[in-house]
């Protein structure tokens, strides 16, 4: 198969769709992988590397494109390359289609076949392919708003730590998914005072059962409990997920009006429309605004903040899915495996997903 692996566009994103160990690995399969120029060398990934692994050197996009019948890539593709899509294609991809409904009907229009990462499942109804990146975000939500929560970036002026003999800063984690539980982790390394928020009395029952009940309170998710939660805490962090959905709004403008002046809200369902009311998409050149006091930090790719180790953690996850794809065609890996078949998103220029659908209401 012809496999494609042009450069990522998005605003500071450095990732990259194969990494060369991987381009060997297709190789080996004999399989013909193009890769644009440059598209991993601010990682490390150069293009005599690539060459080495048995690829081939594309200057530009619209190349790639035009000898390509799969097309790997991290992020979703953005309307300036829409002009390269067409039928012949099937992109291998973060879609995030419930995240903007005039991107999905447009890219929908370029008569792709789309597999959404985020929407492959596995035998225990796990994301496998959405689970890495949803890691990383989940330890990078920690670490950036604690560093907006510092006074020069417009924060309170509180430190997420541990100081002798004051309390320690309250951190609250609404969805305790793969994402939620990572920032858990990562607070309780910080030694902050959690309240961790979940529909599910059995996800927060197997939590209290792994981190125990040393400053953290596990609460039921309704209104009321996140408003209470909301008003005394430095840091929220939102990761709210539901399969292919765009994520419910959790967190409503009257409740952000009764937080603290100064504190610090970390969206990472924003790739799905985020769990904030108040919300807004941003990129890691302008990651942050304010709303009624509230520093808000919404930034579509978080792990591109870490491209290395989020490249390298994102193929391992997507190799063996690449391979079949390549190894057996398209159509005969989505008919053979029902969990790569539930990431098929958009086909013959419909969205197929049904709970795409359904959230893009069509």
């Amino acid at each position: 198969m012809k496999i494609g692996v042009p450069k990522e566009i998005k605003n500071n994103e450095y990732r990259v769709g194969l990494t060369p160990r991987s381009v060997q690995i297709l190789s080996n399969s004999n399989h013909q992988v193009y890769i644009q120029k440059d598209s991993g060398a601010e990682i490390g990934f150069l293009d005599e590397h690539y060459e080495n692994a048995g690829a081939k050197i594309l200057t530009s996009p619209e190349k790639v494109y035009e000898l390509s019948e799969l097309i790997i890539k991290v992020k979703e593709p953005i309307p300036e390359e829409y002009k390269y899509l067409n039928e012949n294609h099937t992109v291998f991809a973060y879609l995030h289609l419930a995240g903007n409904k005039k991107n999905a009907i447009d890219l929908t229009s370029t008569g792709i076949s789309g597999i959404a990462l985020e929407t492959v499942t596995a035998e225990d109804g796990s994301m496998p392919l959405l689970s890495p990146m949803s890691s990383i975000a989940g330890q990078l939500s920690i670490i950036v708003g604690s560093y907006h929560l510092l006074k020069p970036y417009n924060g309170m002026g509180t430190l997420i730590g541990e100081i002798e003999n004051i309390d320690p800063r309250i951190v609250t984690v609404i969805g305790a998914g793969v994402a939620g539980t990572e920032a858990i982790k990562k607070a309780i390394n910080n030694k902050a005072y959690l309240k961790v928020i979940d529909l599910s009395k059995e996800k927060l029952k197997d939590l209290q059962k792994t981190f125990g009940n040393n400053n953290i309170e596990y609460i039921e998710s309704t209104e009321l409990s996140i408003e209470e939660a909301l008003k005394v805490s430095d840091l929220v962090i939102g990761s709210v997920y539901v399969l292919g959905k765009q994520a419910p709004k959790v967190v409503t403008n009257n409740m952000l009006r009764k937080m603290k002046q100064g504190a610090v809200i970390v969206d990472i369902s924003i790739d799905q429309g985020g769990c904030f009311e108040s919300s807004i998409p941003t990129t890691h050149d302008n990651p942050t605004y304010v709303k009624d006091g509230v520093i808000h930090y919404c930034v579509t790719n978080m792990p591109g903040a870490v491209p290395l180790t989020a490249t390298e953690a994102l193929n391992k996850a997507t190799l063996p899915y690449i391979l079949e794809l390549a190894n057996k065609g398209v159509d005969l890996a989505l008919k053979e495996n029902i969990h790569l078949a539930n990431g098929l998103n958009i086909k013959n220029g419909k969205v197929v997903h049904s709970s795409v659908r359904e959230a893009l209401s069509l």
